[in-house]
């Protein structure tokens, strides 16, 4: 992921030459294949034909409570989408047009990252602050106190 001075995200629809191959030929069959996002994280595969149930086990849906975890799903859907289809275009290079569905779901996933940062807060830890240190690491630890006590 790239970013800007702003800490926002920059797609990489900006910069097209960062994507561009050599061939243009296409690969349109693999993708009519290609799932839903959701489907495709509830199954853990973006490509219909590629999913084998296990036994008799049917996916479940995941059914967020509040809005930051909606938001936060759809985010969470998108980046494995993003991460499948990036395996698909290590092995074929040159299929433009799922380079383009892949650059669209980058580019969605930034603009949902953005509005989740600005709402809820980083989405990762930040190390800008070296100064402060986390509160586990302080003694004693749990091992090392003299009362009976051993929970943290």
């Amino acid at each position: 992921m790239l970013f800007d001075d702003n800490l926002g995200f920059i797609a990489y629809s900006l910069y097209p030459n960062m994507m561009n191959g050599n061939n243009t030929s296409n690969n349109s069959d693999n993708n009519s294949d290609l799932v839903s996002v959701s489907e495709g994280f509830m199954k853990g595969n973006m490509f219909a034909s590629e999913y084998k149930p296990y036994k008799n086990y049917a996916c479940k849906k995941i059914i967020p409570k509040t809005k930051k975890e909606e938001e936060l799903l759809e985010i969470m859907e998108l980046s494995f989408a993003i991460n499948d289809l990036n395996l698909y275009l290590d092995l074929h290079p040159h299929d433009r047009e799922m380079l383009e569905k892949f650059n669209k779901l980058v580019e969605i996933s930034c603009q949902k990252e953005m509005e989740y940062v600005k709402t809820y807060g980083p989405l990762e830890v930040i190390d800008s602050d070296s100064s402060s240190s986390f509160e586990w690491i302080k003694n004693p630890w749990p091992w090392e106190r003299e009362d009976d006590t051993k929970y943290v």
